[in-house]
């Protein structure tokens, strides 16, 4: 029931989830009209090895799902472990309010897609396809470019939960 109190299993599972560790992540998008955006995600995952891809889930409420589901490509970027700045940006105000790639350096990707100077380790992929997921949505993407930016660690949740979110959870 919404609004109850979550469950001995509900609170269970979100303590192992919080164990598990996963690595910050940006999106970027731009839809055929240009319009930009950009929002900080935990869910993601590799889904295959051959073909590769990759799947990001956007939360419905944010407005890079808006954006997203106008677009063609998203970008995905692992933010480094000195990455909070950029965590803070995309993570900490929403794109109804603020012009996020005003306020850092980018540059066009293919497709059109933002690259953030602040994330070397980034892909650009192809939406394969959208599946509802609740209350976030998933994204299956095929790899069309990718940069491997170093060995360096990358922010993770508890690092990163701090940031409050740019948009009612």
């Amino acid at each position: 029931m919404a609004g109850s109190d979550p469950s001995p299993t509900e609170q269970a599972f979100q303590r192992i989830v919080a164990e598990l560790g996963e690595p910050m992540l940006i999106v970027t998008t731009v839809a055929g009209d240009g319009e930009r955006s950009g929002c900080l995600i935990g869910f993601a995952t590799q889904t295959s090895i051959h073909p590769p891809h990759f799947l990001v889930c956007l939360s419905q409420k944010n407005h890079t799902y808006g954006v997203a589901l106008r677009a063609t490509h998203l970008g995905v970027h692992v933010v480094p472990e000195a990455g909070e700045a950029i965590a803070e940006l995309f993570g900490g105000s929403t794109g109804d309010e603020v012009d996020k790639f005003a306020r850092c350096a980018w540059r066009d990707g293919p497709h059109g897609v933002p690259l953030l100077d602040d994330c070397p380790s980034r892909l650009v992929g192809e939406i394969l396809w959208r599946r509802d997921g609740g209350d976030h949505d998933a994204f299956q993407l095929a790899p069309v470019f990718a940069e491997y930016g170093g060995t360096e660690a990358e922010l993770r949740f508890e690092e990163a939960k701090r940031i409050d979110p740019g948009h009612a959870p």
